[in-house]
């Protein structure tokens, strides 16, 4: 049996730095412009959160994870090697590398990742759960767009972020995240899909909101680089059609505070969290409390 990261509730590791005073943060410290254009638009690209030696650490766990029968698959919440909806394409997606394997373990707790987290949410920042999205070379699938909280709703408030890192530089060639906006205005939309037509959410769209789809912003990043975005806000991805992959890891978080809204369980092989009662324990820790900067 693998041994399971999650037990361990600090870096595992050296390779991301902890500061240890308030001056040793002021690095990560978003600036009042960049809040703001994350509260007016609903996302915030080009956060800087790894360097090169911690992108390759994690390129190369990830690397093992495309390997069937690598030690720790049983600890995966979801795991697909393609969900994609057809053959041509291909989309890998997993949801729980932090439990596998120490740098993605380790990444919660990036410095640059939960300081932005804390400024954006205005508190400390609990962990919701990890997702990796791999588009291969020349046939890459898509994401369709959606909203996350749509995904979400067995956890209240809305109080939720996600961040998502590139392992690789993100462009529109490649499949970059786009995103709509100003649509973490509108309300919660109804799922249409995630990995099948990006056309499929026109149904469920006023013809004033069709109208903004016409105007989608790519967020083109450079590896190590992050978007943040809000859990309304409505974004997808186009297919990878150039010689080189495109990966990436997503964290998503909430403000601590946030309850579970079911008393089935909210992740697969987690233990349920009673309805009302507040989400914490072994798979949702407390990642970062700005008071506790001194």
């Amino acid at each position: 049996m693998a041994r399971d990261w999650s037990e361990l509730h600090e870096l595992a590791t050296d390779l991301f730095a902890w500061p240890t005073d308030a001056a040793g943060w002021e690095q990560y410290r978003l600036t009042p412009e960049q809040v703001e254009f994350f509260n007016e638009q609903g996302y915030l690209p080009g956060v800087k959160i790894l360097d090169d030696q911690q992108i390759e650490t994690l390129r190369s766990e990830l690397a093992e994870f495309f390997e069937a029968d690598h030690p720790g698959h049983e600890l995966w919440y979801e795991y697909h090697t393609n969900e994609s909806t057809t053959p041509e394409t291909v989309l890998f997606h997993a949801l729980g590398a932090w439990r596998l394997r120490p740098a993605f373990h380790d990444i919660l707790w990036a410095p640059g990742f939960v300081m932005a987290a804390s400024q954006l949410l205005g508190g400390p920042v609990r962990f919701w759960h990890d997702q990796l999205f791999c588009k291969p070379a020349r046939h890459g699938g898509v994401v369709a767009w959606h909203q996350d909280y749509s995904y979400w709703t067995r956890t209240k408030p809305i109080a939720h972020l996600t961040c998502w890192i590139g392992l690789d530089d993100a462009t529109n060639d490649n499949g970059c995240v786009q995103y709509i906006p100003g649509s973490h205005k509108w309300d919660l939309l109804p799922i249409t899909g995630l990995a099948g037509n990006m056309e499929a959410i026109r149904e469920v769209l006023t013809d004033d909101q069709w109208e903004q789809f016409q105007h989608p912003v790519g967020a083109e990043l450079k590896a190590g680089e992050a978007t943040f975005h809000h859990p309304l806000m409505v974004h997808g991805s186009f297919e990878n059609r150039i010689d080189r992959p495109r990966r990436a890891t997503v964290i998503n978080a909430f403000r601590d505070g946030v309850v579970s809204d079911k008393n089935e369980e909210l992740l697969t092989g987690v233990p349920p969290i009673a309805q009302g009662q507040k989400m914490e324990g072994q798979f949702f820790p407390l990642l970062f409390d700005p008071a506790s900067i001194v």
